[in-house]
C-alpha cells in the first residue's frame, strides 16, 4: 500500500515549460498552438512572442551601443604605442603534433 505522500507530493513539484506563456503566464492549452521562440521558450501567442522579440532586441541594442562607446573610450584615452599592438593580425588553424 502506498502513502498519501507518493501521490500528492507537492514540495517536489516542477512545472513543465509548456504549462504557461513566457511573458503573460496565461496557461497554455495543450489542443491549440504554441508559439515557440530561441529553442524552448513558449508563447500562448504570436503577440506575445512578438513583444518578447522586440524587447530582447532592444536590450541587444543597448548592449552594442555600451560596448562600442566604451571601445572608443578606451581606444581615445590610450596612448599611440598600445593602440598599435591591438591592431596586430592573429593567424589561427590547427596544430598537428606527434
Amino acid at each position: 500500500m502506498r502513502s498519501a505522500a507518493a501521490y500528492c507530493d507537492y514540495d517536489n513539484y516542477q512545472p513543465h515549460f509548456l504549462d504557461s506563456c513566457f511573458l503573460c503566464h496565461r496557461p497554455l492549452n495543450h489542443n491549440t498552438d504554441i508559439f515557440m521562440y530561441r529553442g524552448n521558450t513558449p508563447f500562448c501567442s504570436q503577440e506575445c512572442r512578438q513583444e518578447q522579440i522586440e524587447m530582447d532586441e532592444e536590450v541587444e541594442r543597448r548592449w552594442k551601443v555600451s560596448s562600442s562607446s566604451k571601445r572608443s573610450n578606451r581606444q581615445t584615452s590610450s596612448d599611440p604605442a598600445k593602440e598599435s599592438d591591438t591592431n596586430k593580425a592573429v593567424r589561427t588553424g590547427t596544430v598537428a603534433v606527434a
